[in-house]
């Protein structure tokens, strides 16, 4: 069981892990052993709840096949161990992101002073180029 959220758990069931060899440091041991793990999370088929089904599957971007299954690959350490313990790591803190609901943005109007300042600007910067166009005229 790995606790996402107060509310949200998974199972590990859900999970499916692959240990295959890695490239990097390790010297002849990473010939030898397969310390690298994919883990694959099947993310149409979870217990999770849709809304959060449908921002994981925004934030999860290429890491996500066309069947719906999250695919993490993790090769950064030298065991077997250590990379599955980051692996979980980082699906959980995919998971967390997934979980919080965005904050609704609450429409606001621009203040007066506000508005003045950017018309003046405006002004100004209409006033430059009017004043090049001018010299240029002369000029020919």
């Amino acid at each position: 069981m790995i606790r996402v959220t107060e509310t949200l758990v998974l199972d590990d069931r859900e999970l499916e892990e692959r240990f295959v060899r890695a490239s990097g440091p390790g010297g002849q041991n990473v010939n030898k052993v397969a310390t690298a793990v994919e883990l694959r999370f099947n993310v149409r088929a979870s217990s999770l709840p849709a809304e959060v089904k449908d921002r994981l599957t925004a934030l999860a971007g290429n890491r996500l096949t066309a069947d719906g299954v999250l695919l993490i690959d993790s090769r950064e350490h030298r065991t077997q161990g250590q990379n599955r313990d980051a692996a979980r790591a980082r699906l959980v803190a995919l998971l967390q992101r997934a979980a919080m609901r965005p904050k609704r943005r609450k429409p606001t109007k621009p203040r007066a002073a506000a508005r003045e300042q950017r018309l003046a600007s405006k002004k100004l910067r209409g006033a430059v180029k009017a004043r090049r166009s001018r010299g240029r005229q002369g000029e020919e």
